[in-house]
């Protein structure tokens, strides 16, 4: 079984980059000015990484495992900006970075905490 602190840690740790995330993607939309337009694509960028945000802080596994197809979103749009257009580099960096973070720490969870899924389903059989 896993050690509950360090779950706790990944728990926490993911719960953190997807509001970093959320923020960084609002932040990056309406820096350039608040307009309908902008304030109507901040909304559209956040909702996946809100969506998830109950799952995240109740622990519940299966919300950390559809989390990382809902990343990857994020990590193609910050290396298309990033290479599309070179002035928006000092926004694409960060949520490259966040989202590859994000990925890692929602795997690190699954794995560890795999083997007490395991025996959930094998006393369910």
């Amino acid at each position: 079984m896993a050690d509950n602190s360090l779950v706790r840690r990944f728990q926490v740790a993911a719960v953190s980059l997807d509001i970093a995330l959320i923020a960084l993607v609002v932040g990056w939309q309406l820096a350039s000015g608040l307009t309908a337009t902008r304030l109507m694509l901040a909304v559209v960028l956040a909702l996946p990484l809100l969506a998830p945000l109950r799952g995240l802080l109740r622990g519940n596994r299966r919300t950390f495992a559809w989390t990382t197809l809902c990343v990857i979103l994020y990590f193609v749009i910050g290396i298309t900006e990033a290479v599309a257009q070179p002035g928006s580099r000092i926004w694409s960096a960060p949520c490259l970075m966040l989202a590859l973070a994000l990925f890692v720490i929602l795997i690190a969870y699954l794995r560890v905490t795999r083997d007490g899924a395991q025996l959930v389903n094998q006393s369910a059989d």
